[in-house]
């Protein structure tokens, strides 16, 4: 993955880049939120801060928007469990109350989806370099990018060409991508 060429073509369309963080800066991300960025995601943004609508802004974005945005994809799914019956067979028995509560003791467990622009995900570490970026809305979640170099370019640089499937799994998100419910992989 050569992010350092595909960042050049996106400074090159007009995407507003800055100066990356320091090692000090995303060590203090981390530890506000409670979560370590994948090695890709790391490196982006220790070699350039994509900003601008859309893209989190890790160093001066209000916290309660940041950790909504990190919510966003638990939520979603508690959405899918409380009001469109989604309970996969994993999880053991549907309760007949405390849905939330128990979806929520389940999705504790899965990896954390940390945003990278809008509702594009990246699981926060460990995850293997080449990890696909998601597209999440409640559990209707696809793979946007065989790993960040090549999301960024579909995204932002109209690159259509056919992708290819994912390099990596990612527990729980990649089975809703293939629709293939949890307790059968």
């Amino acid at each position: 993955m050569d992010l350092d060429a595909v960042l050049a073509r996106l400074d090159a369309a007009g995407v507003w880049l800055d100066p990356g963080l320091t090692d000090d800066e995303v060590a203090d991300v981390e530890r506000r939120f409670g979560f370590t960025f994948c090695a890709d995601h790391r490196e982006l943004l220790t070699l350039a801060v994509p900003v601008g609508d859309r893209w989190p802004d890790w160093l001066d974005e209000d916290e309660s928007s940041l950790r909504a945005q990190l919510a966003w994809p638990v939520d979603g799914v508690v959405v899918d469990v409380v009001e469109n019956d989604f309970w996969p067979a994993s999880w053991g028995p549907r309760p007949a109350d405390e849905r939330e509560a128990a979806a929520r003791l389940h999705l504790a467990e899965v990896p954390t989806m940390v945003p990278v622009y809008s509702h594009r995900y990246l699981p926060s570490s460990p995850a293997a370099q080449g990890t696909p970026v998601f597209s999440i809305y409640q559990t209707d979640v696809i793979v946007y990018g065989s790993d960040l170099a090549d999301y960024l370019e579909r995204e932002f640089l109209s690159r259509s060409s056919r992708m290819l499937g994912a390099s990596s799994r990612v527990a729980f998100w990649s089975d809703l991508v293939d629709g293939i419910d949890p307790s059968h992989v």
